[in-house]
């Protein structure tokens, strides 16, 4: 027996969608933070310090629940530690990966194709219908960034091209929509604060070998004001509250109904790029942007939120 998949009625479903709503908008930043911090911390020490600081915070809060919740998560020992897994060590590290590459708003036009999987998903290892009013929802969406990336000219696809930093964003796309079909299947018995001490811990830990191998490849972080200000935000915001926002919508409404909130994540991403990041609204490789600076202000603005 699972946890109830959602509640009936008005008022958990619109509850549900805000929750989606909000989990969206705070995630739009975290391909903020990774453009921000690609020339100052490798993307796997971002994403370490990252789940360090969520950890940390929500330990004295946790430590109980997971306690008197434990002979519970024991039994289910093997799926939070999968879930941790691909949804804290692996999701979020492609994330910065890409953020190497790739410009905030590619990222998040990337991060789109996670509905698409999520529906797919839920099909086959949920058995969830897709219904005509799912579906209309996906293409209507799918049009519209396809309408964006385009500005409407549907010649330029042919024009586009691709970096590595897109394929990690596909990947972690991927992932993302397992991790949200693995938390549907949350065990009865867990509450959200024990589910996400039991998904993060292991999460944390399964970063350190990816972690180690970097620092002895390459080079170490640099925890400038920025970088610090970036890792907070991501730490706090992206991780604990997010997650959080994003597990309750999907116990609210489902991952196939809460994937088409996630649609609004370009369009969050894509302004909060331009006021803080000075890249365009376009999806132009970001070597294309680079060699090409009178098409826009240059350089990174610096995280100022």
């Amino acid at each position: 027996m699972h946890a109830s998949p959602r509640n009936e009625g008005l008022g958990g479903g619109t509850r549900g969608v805000l929750l989606a709503l909000a989990a969206t908008v705070i995630w739009s930043g975290n391909f903020i933070v990774a453009r921000a911090l690609a020339d100052s911390m490798p993307p796997v020490s971002v994403s370490f310090a990252r789940w360090l600081v969520a950890t940390c915070v929500l330990l004295p809060f946790g430590l109980g629940p997971l306690r008197r919740e434990w002979p519970v998560v024991r039994a289910h020992l093997v799926y939070f530690c999968v879930t941790g897994f691909v949804g804290v060590s692996v999701f979020n590290t492609f994330i910065y990966v890409a953020g190497r590459t790739t410009a905030a708003l590619n990222m998040a036009l990337i991060a789109t194709s996670s509905p698409i999987f999520i529906i797919l998903f839920s099909r086959v290892f949920l058995g969830e219908a897709v219904t005509v009013r799912r579906l209309a929802g996906l293409g209507t969406a799918v049009t519209g960034i396809v309408v964006l990336v385009t500005r409407g000219d549907l010649a330029r696809l042919s024009t586009l091209t691709f970096t590595s930093g897109d394929l990690w964003m596909v990947a972690a796309s991927m992932l993302f929509a397992g991790y949200s079909v693995l938390v549907r299947k949350r065990p009865a018995g867990v509450g959200q604060t024990t589910f996400l001490m039991a998904t993060f811990i292991p999460g944390l830990l399964g970063v350190l070998p990816m972690l180690a191998w970097e620092l002895s490849t390459g080079p170490m972080p640099v925890f400038t004001p920025q970088a610090v200000i970036g890792v907070l935000y991501i730490g706090l915001g992206a991780s604990l509250i997010a997650y959080r926002c994003w597990n309750l919508a999907i116990a609210a409404i489902g991952p196939s109904r809460a994937a088409l909130i996630y649609y609004s994540l370009p369009a969050f991403s894509g302004l909060e790029a331009l006021l803080l990041l000075g890249e365009p609204g376009d999806a132009r490789p970001l070597r294309e942007r680079r060699a090409d600076p009178g098409r826009h202000s240059g350089g990174h603005a610096g995280m100022t939120a």
